[in-house]
């Protein structure tokens, strides 16, 4: 983890997974914005989620992100984040839906394509209509964008 991803996973609410005193995983939930279809969305945006190696497929992360995509519905329009290969599949499983559109940034020079990024940015669908083969856009920050 970077110095910038530990950054993004700051502020917002923060899902901690205990095994009695020992801190098993993390998960935190930022707002963002996004752009589509021409309207600026508030995104509950997934950070820092992991689990301990020797505790992974034991449910911590699942109910981590329980909580997350409960806040999620609650208070944002949609909920996004930048899946890896290895956790794709599970954010899948979740109902997390792959952007299959372009990607791009709103950086300080203006909207820049990420095609890094695509294939790897999934939704949570919530109260504003999606176009899933459309383009997103989002806001500009340090590091990793997405």
């Amino acid at each position: 983890m970077t110095d910038a991803d530990w950054e993004h996973a700051l502020g917002g609410l923060h899902a901690l997974a205990w095994d009695g005193p020992q801190l098993v995983g993390h998960a935190s939930v930022v707002q963002r914005r996004l752009l589509h279809g021409g309207r600026a969305l508030r995104t509950g945006y997934v950070e820092g989620v992991g689990v301990r190696p020797a505790r992974q497929r034991q449910g911590f992360g699942a109910a981590m992100m329980a909580e997350l995509e409960r806040v999620i519905r609650a208070a944002y329009d949609l909920g996004a984040l930048g899946a890896t290969d290895d956790g794709a599949a599970f954010y899948r499983s979740r109902g997390w839906l792959p952007w299959r559109g372009p990607s791009s940034a709103l950086t300080p020079a203006g909207i820049r394509p990420t095609p890094d990024d695509d294939g790897a940015i999934h939704v949570l669908p919530g109260a504003a209509p999606l176009v899933l083969d459309a383009p997103l856009t989002c806001d500009w920050r340090d590091g990793d964008v997405w």
